[in-house]
């Protein structure tokens, strides 16, 4: 249920979820209120005024007991339970002058499409099991076994067509589990890839297991993979893990990775480390709902060309060299436990298929969740991450691209950077006068490090303030404690060392700034070639779904200000979520939308950026914030006067 909070003095509204954190809703709102303690509740200056309404306090603390009685309360410490009025303390200088906290028209993406976008599955999954009472052997019906098990579950489902199987291991222990079993047995069955194709008979367990069905869905992330264990039985998401792809240590990016592969020992190396990397996902999500990996009869993957090639240990030397060729682009489906993968011994692993050399199988996944293949919709299709995939098109076309972004908006490459776990700083304001921060971190506890969204903020807010100009270069003029030289040239100090986690202080640098503007750029760079390349603009699109693991909360109008997405209408704006991850859940659960992933991959037609003359073109030109043509960008041109 949704409540209303008004802040004043500047009476800026706004609606939030029961539950919401005050401070949280604040940030969002654009309403400064000092916090430089994460949400820890112990600097005590996000003190605010409730006017009207009641509050749910965890704790009071840095509070007295006459500023309780008067309605005073710490944003961060408060949840909104009602509708609230309430007075933000007006900001002080040093000789008493009142200060202006310039509000700002903020808004997160919306997700008010979402439903509509990703349409409805059924619980029907690639994976069943059935229990059977199988007749006993007798004199007068001695007929083997596997034809015995092939007959009862003929007799359960009429309407099948004969099962089939692929293992010869199946049948080296089927004689003794029947009778250990005492003839009551589950089938674990695998549908048809098609439609017409008979299902596959491919475990059989002692007794009745039918309540212990489980599915793994895996994004394989270059930066980090995550893994979703959901009930197939009732196609509930019961537990969510990720991890740091222990690859990173050949390489942060993907190209990296590749000239690692050429190593002696690197390809299996590298395939070692994902495997390691998906096995502790497994064993986190296990543990979470007290069962055995052994109990996971299906995984569904997703992951870039790459992050494919590698898990299966196939040589991606010629993804690297033009013309870009992968060794194949529909992976075949590949027992888990041939790879070393911790699940049942028969689970098999399905990866998506891939596009091209960089883009693969996540970018295909994302598609597929969204329907924009179905859709007449001009869509622009946005993954952001360490490989970043676009897609461009409707039901009738599609054309790809991808970029290297690198791992900046996953916390790699910056100093304090670090991804979206607890204390991360997610969300950043500055005051305009006094350059203090309003620091919101994740869990809202005391900072350790910031996340993709956080930087985004960080730099928007910075750039704003005119702390930093369009080069990401400190304005040397201003005199303030928390902007000074460090050991990467000049930062501006986050949060000081009492204030941190680790006891030291959290400061973004120069250089911090460099590495997102590259990465920004390129993402930018390849929206606009990529439309170029179809003779068209953002004018002509429909809208922009964008997708990434941290994307959920970033701030639209930050997005837009450091040149991260194209200034259009905001209401064209729409946000999926893991697009790669939900596409793999879709399609764990319900077969008839599994067996239309074939679909996406055949309507797509990729373009090669690297080839592209045009691509380092507007690369180059977008390595400021915004943009070196400011008159892309006109909303942030007003809101930057000097400019």
């Amino acid at each position: 249920m949704k409540k209303s909070v008004t802040f004043l003095p500047d009476n800026v509204i706004i609606e939030v979820d029961t539950g919401e954190n005050l401070l949280s809703a604040a940030a969002k709102a654009g309403v400064y209120i000092q916090a430089s303690c994460g949400g820890d509740g112990v600097c005590g200056k996000c003190k605010v005024k409730v006017e009207q309404g009641e509050v749910a306090a965890n704790k009071a603390m840095q509070l007295k007991a006459e500023e309780h009685a008067a309605g005073f309360r710490l944003a961060c410490q408060s949840s909104i339970i009602e509708d609230l009025v309430v007075s933000i303390p007006v900001a002080t200088s040093k000789d008493g002058k009142a200060l202006k906290a310039k509000p700002k028209t903020t808004r997160a993406i919306s997700a008010r499409s979402l439903d509509h976008l990703i349409g409805t599955w059924q619980v029907s999954p690639p994976v069943e099991k059935r229990f059977l009472t199988l007749d006993p052997p007798t004199l007068e019906d001695n007929v083997p076994d596997l034809q015995r098990l092939m007959r009862a579950i003929k007799k359960k489902c009429h309407d099948c067509s004969e099962p089939t199987y692929d293992h010869p291991e199946l049948l080296m222990e089927l004689p003794f589990t029947l009778r250990e079993a005492d003839w009551q047995v589950t089938a674990i069955m695998l549908r048809g890839k098609r439609a017409e194709e008979p299902d596959r008979i491919i475990a059989i367990e002692p007794g009745d297991t039918t309540g212990n069905l489980y599915g793994l869905a895996v994004d394989i992330g270059t930066t980090t993979v995550c893994g979703v264990l959901i009930d197939l039985n009732s196609g509930e998401v019961i537990a969510e893990a990720s991890a740091y792809n222990d690859q990173i240590g050949c390489g942060e990016d993907v190209i990296s990775r590749i000239i690692y592969s050429q190593r002696p020992g690197g390809l299996k190396g590298l395939q070692e480390k994902v495997v390691r990397t998906i096995n502790t996902v497994i064993e986190t999500v296990c543990k979470k709902v007290m069962i055995s990996p052994s109990n996971i009869s299906y995984i569904m993957a997703a992951g870039n060309t790459i992050m494919s090639h590698l898990l299966l240990g196939l040589n991606p030397k010629y993804l690297r060299e033009s013309p870009y060729v992968p060794t194949c682009s529909h992976f075949p489906l590949t027992r888990a436990a041939s790879l070393g993968i911790h699940a049942h011994p028969s689970v098999r692993l399905f990866l998506y298929p891939a596009v091209a050399s960089y883009v693969g199988g996540d970018i295909i996944s994302g598609v597929h969740a969204c329907q924009m293949y179905k859709s007449p919709e001009l869509t622009l299709f946005i993954d952001i991450g360490t490989n970043g995939e676009i897609v461009v098109g409707n039901e009738e076309w599609m054309v790809c691209a991808a970029c290297s972004a690198g791992p900046a908006f996953e916390g790699g490459g910056i100093r304090h950077g670090m991804r979206a776990n607890a204390g991360a700083i997610e969300n950043f304001h500055i005051h305009p006068e006094t350059l203090e921060p309003m620091i919101i971190t994740i869990d809202r506890i005391k900072p350790c490090g910031i996340c993709g969204s956080g930087l985004i903020a960080i730099v928007a807010e910075l750039l704003e303030a005119g702390v930093i100009d369009q080069q990401g270069k400190f304005n040397r003029g201003l005199s303030h404690p928390r902007i000074r030289e460090g050991i990467d040239g000049y930062e501006y100090v986050l949060a000081w060392a009492k204030d941190t986690l680790m006891g030291e202080d959290i400061a973004i640098t120069e250089v911090d700034f460099d590495n997102l503007t590259r990465a920004k750029g390129a993402m930018y760079a390849g929206y606009v070639t990529l439309l170029e390349s179809v003779g068209m603009t953002f004018a002509d699109l429909d809208r922009v779904i964008m997708a990434g693991n941290f994307g959920a909360y970033i701030d639209l109008e930050q997005a837009i200000c450091i040149g991260l997405l194209p200034d259009i209408d905001r209401d064209k704006f729409y946000y999926l979520g893991n697009a790669s991850m939900l596409g793999c859940q879709i399609s764990l659960t319900d077969h008839v939308r599994f067996r239309e992933r074939m679909m996406v991959s055949t309507l797509i037609t990729n373009l090669e950026l690297s080839e592209s003359a045009q691509f380092m073109n507007h690369y180059m030109a977008s390595l400021f914030l915004p943009h070196t043509d400011m008159a892309l960008f006109p909303t942030v041109r007003d809101k930057l006067p000097r400019l």
